[in-house]
């Protein structure tokens, strides 16, 4: 089923934004699991837009290194930040799923609503220019913008998950993939992060089995800080 224009309506105030043309907005909230004409392109359209607006807010930030901006703009645009932000404009009620899609909870799959998310930042970049799409990324990325210090390391998630935990006198985290899907020239991989001292467990998705793994790293350590308060 695809959104009703209500909805649309709503989740337009939510963005701050209103389109010009509503149908792109539409097509952006179409997965491919409901038809032809979905939001792929303008997923592909809106990865670039993100990345390039949230370097822009970076770059705007006190001066830092390359490695450090390269760190913190990773983190930023992973697909567990956007799920997260999609999930705060209740984006997955509005997205057309096929049938299958939605019997499996579809709209609440972290990936499906990242994706989407792009996707309208992809819409916007068509429909208003990219001033409109990075002030929509400034507005969704306020909070977190706040949170940033880029003096924080610029080691990857794996390495600094080990350093945590070994400072710590615990063992180091295990990896495991619990699924993988899609054909074997483009497959995705579910991985999990275990640190059985504490019974806790983290989950990451990507192209690649060290992808998922360093996304895992990444969720484990948002976990411990969360939770116990430990900071790498």
């Amino acid at each position: 089923m695809s959104a009703d224009p209500q909805r649309l309506a709503a989740l337009q105030s939510r963005l701050g934004y209103t389109f010009r043309d509503p149908e792109l907005l539409r097509q952006a909230l179409t997965h491919r699991s409901f038809g032809a004409t979905n939001n792929e392109r303008l997923e592909f359209l809106g990865d670039s837009v993100l990345n390039l607006a949230v370097a822009a807010l970076l770059y705007a930030q006190p001066p830092a290194s390359e490695g450090r901006l390269s760190y913190w703009r990773a983190t930023l645009v992973r697909e567990a930040t956007l799920a997260d932000l999609g999930a705060g404009l209740d984006l997955g009620a509005c997205i057309a799923l096929g049938e299958g899609e939605l019997r499996s909870g579809g709209a609440q799959r972290a990936s499906i609503v990242a994706d989407a998310l792009e996707a309208v930042l992809g819409a916007v970049f068509v429909d208003g220019g990219f001033d409109a799409a990075s002030a929509l990324v400034a507005r969704l990325y306020a909070q977190r913008l706040r949170a940033v210090d880029l003096r924080a390391s610029a080691k990857d998630a794996k390495t600094r998950l080990q350093e945590l935990l070994q400072a710590r006198r615990l063992k180091v985290p295990a990896y495991s993939v619990v699924a993988t899907r899609g054909p074997a020239h483009a497959q995705e991989f579910d991985v999990q992060c275990a640190v059985a001292e504490l019974g806790l467990c983290s989950a990451g998705h990507g192209p690649s089995r060290r992808a998922a793994e360093q996304q895992a790293a990444q969720a484990m350590i948002e976990q411990l800080a969360a939770g116990a308060g430990w900071q790498p």
